[in-house]
């Protein structure tokens, strides 16, 4: 989530030639456990986590060895850009060469499970005490259609619409909760009209990649009461009212002028909007995840703003029901290759990371929050109240697990929103594009028309 990078079209091609992997266990924990030493990889691609790690696995080697098992962990660091990183593992999967286990978001895993790429985790979960601790809607989340689970998550984030108190009390503009849109545009407006300069970045476009979709256009659309996804039919909904209203609100923030439309068409849509404007308070309003706290806008973030927690809160997002709304989901996980050669000893690595103190460390590293309870009281994680804050969120939050075909509906979005902000398609046009182009890119059979 920390990167914002365009998807690469070519790894629909490589997902879906791919044949069905064989794993090397027969699931239940124990076939092909292991008699010696063992070596196992980990790969990590983003700093923040392998920093976090690499100062915990001689202390989950050292717990192996109380165990009486001798278990060593190479960490590789493939400091990469999301897009070619997925592009890099999709690679090594398919060769049959990709680490043990890696550590990636959860859009990732619907394509690479359906590959066969990954070992199925659920019989090992429910032999484990700690599964039960995991937040339900957590747990519900990373099921995949076929009713296996190929990740165990070990982070967890809220989105919400994040704003600059201190601007908006200098603006004379109301901070409080906006519980439906025409609430919250009037509001925009207002800011706008005050100091001249749009009021609310909301990821739009082909330049903020699958973002446009994950970080914004769905947040809204889960507040219109439509599906987008039939779990029934196992189908996207291409069509349907919520869509229409989600891209017409798209359309009126821009013919209002209250997006920043030059700087989301820039190769980098994140840097002049939640990296300068923001920070600055000339863009007061910025669809935002838990991460902020820390990697965006926290001390050692990527662009620090000073008094960060008296200057910044949130707001839920509005709702066509008049109940304002938090996302949660799913943020990194760790997945167990189906071809490892120690899955019993993978898979205990995944869950040691995903424990206690080891689990506190990465959250505070990368500012999520904890997936889990138990671990509020776990320092250092005990000394964030943002993360433990949006922790308390999950429970009443709206969530939309990643479903196969993601990153098509993710890349359909992109191009009609692209066509708002270039003025090319107004909402309605937007809609009908938007079906159109994730019928052609998914299939007639994978699609659907809905209310």
């Amino acid at each position: 989530m920390m990167a914002r990078r365009q998807s690469l079209a070519v790894l629909v091609a490589v997902l879906t030639a791919a044949g069905s992997l064989v794993a090397c266990t027969d699931g239940g924990g124990g076939s092909k456990k292991a008699t010696g030493p063992v070596t196992l990889t980990l790969v990590e691609y983003q700093k923040p986590r392998a920093d976090a790690v690499e100062k915990l696995l001689p202390e989950f080697e050292a717990a192996m060895a109380k165990q009486g098992r001798e278990v060593k962990v190479k960490l590789i660091r493939d400091i990469l850009p999301d897009d070619q990183f997925k592009t890099k593992i999709t690679q090594q999967y398919n060769a049959g060469e990709a680490p043990d286990v890696a550590d990636y978001g959860a859009p990732f895993v619907p394509g690479f499970a359906g590959a066969g790429y990954l070992l199925d985790l659920k019989p090992y979960l429910e032999k484990w005490a700690d599964w039960e601790s995991f937040y339900p809607d957590i747990r519900d989340q990373i099921v995949q259609p076929d009713g296996k689970i190929y990740a165990l998550p070990h982070e967890a984030n809220t989105q919400n619409l994040f704003y600059r108190k201190d601007v908006l009390d200098r603006l004379g503009v109301s901070t409080t909760q906006p519980t439906s849109w025409p609430e919250l545009v009037s509001r925009l407006k207002e800011i706008t009209g005050k100091t001249g300069q749009p009021a609310i970045v909301l990821p739009a476009g082909k330049s903020w990649g699958g973002g446009t979709f994950g970080e914004g256009f769905l947040n809204v659309m889960l507040g219109t009461g439509s599906t987008l996804y039939n779990t029934d039919s196992r189908k996207w909904v291409i069509e349907s009212s919520g869509l229409t209203q989600t891209f017409e609100l798209y359309d009126e923030l821009t013919k209002d002028k209250l997006l920043p439309v030059q700087a989301l068409l820039n190769p980098e849509p994140w840097q002049p909007t939640k990296y300068k404007a923001f920070p600055a308070g000339t863009l007061p309003v910025a669809a935002q995840g838990t991460w902020g706290w820390r990697y965006d806008w926290g001390p050692a973030g990527s662009a620090p703003i000073p008094g960060l927690q008296s200057k910044v809160a949130t707001w839920d997002y509005p709702s066509s029901d008049g109940k304002p709304y938090s996302v949660s989901s799913v943020a990194f996980s760790y997945e167990v290759t189906a071809q490892t050669e120690h899955p019993d000893e993978a898979v205990e690595l995944a869950k040691w990371l995903s424990s206690g103190k080891a689990m506190a460390e990465q959250l505070v590293a990368v500012g999520a929050a904890a997936p889990r309870t138990g671990i509020d009281s776990v320092a250092p994680y005990s000394s964030q109240p943002k993360l433990i804050e949006t922790g308390k969120q999950l429970s009443a939050s709206r969530s939309f697990p990643p479903r196969p075909g993601q990153d098509q509906i993710a890349q359909a979005v992109a191009a009609a929103t692209e066509g708002i902000l270039t003025g090319k398609m107004d909402g309605a046009a937007a809609a009908k594009a938007f079906a159109s182009n994730a019928k052609e890119l998914l299939g007639p059979d994978q699609v659907e028309t809905g209310s």
